[in-house]
């Protein structure tokens, strides 16, 4: 049974649905870029496209979380936590975005590959957070999904411990060195995001339990 009795803010799901959606095909197309060095290097472009629409869709959902005051209508959390979910939201594509583009910008033509498995870990974190995100519009408790995205997060910190080594073992050029350095912060920011919203969601959690 939902937390709720009144009627959903159905363009608020809408748009939390959207979120997601474009931050799971965004790290998709990551791990593709990432994967298929240089062939692929036109995704770049994708991604920022995705990161666009990210912007456009955070600026939505804060519409609709003041229009929709006064409305009677059901929504998963406050004002605030909705703010915070919006911005956490936002931070994964921005930083999934700086990752693709600083490929771009080195123009880097070889894959490394802790960096193909730090994109899959952000290709599953989005997978848990669209589940999350639908999950918390249902008034259900997202609980497992959480937890999977702070182990998903220990993973991501393991990758680029080894990715790091590895760079720092090989003899590369200092050069080379400190690009794939760059490459490896930026998706470890992507995955921290994730776990950002995890953090945020378990918030708004706690505030629905102790019934504000």
């Amino acid at each position: 049974m939902g937390l709720f009795k009144r009627a959903a803010d159905s363009r608020l799901d809408l748009l939390l649905e959207q979120a997601g959606a474009n931050i799971l095909r965004s790290g998709q197309l990551l791990r593709e870029l990432l994967a298929e060095l240089p062939e692929r290097s036109g995704l770049a472009e994708e991604v920022k496209t995705l990161e666009q629409e990210g912007d456009r869709v955070t600026h939505d959902i804060i519409l609709s979380l003041n229009g929709s005051r006064g409305r009677g209508l059901r929504r998963p959390f406050d004002a605030a936590g909705g703010y915070a979910l919006a911005s956490a939201l936002d931070d994964v594509l921005d930083h999934t975005e700086q990752t693709a583009a600083l490929l771009s910008l080195y123009g880097i033509e070889a894959p490394m590959e802790q960096a193909v498995e730090m994109a899959d870990v952000l290709v599953a974190a989005g997978e848990q957070i669209v589940g999350a995100l639908a999950m918390l519009s249902e008034g259900a408790q997202p609980g497992p999904r959480l937890v999977e995205i702070h182990r998903l997060e220990n993973e991501g910190d393991r990758l680029l411990r080894d990715g790091l080594a590895s760079l720092f073992a090989g003899g590369a050029d200092p050069m080379v060195v400190i690009r794939w350095k760059d490459v490896f912060e930026s998706l470890e920011a992507a995955i921290d995001a994730c776990e950002t919203v995890a953090h945020v969601i378990e918030g708004i959690m706690l505030r629905q339990r102790r019934g504000h």
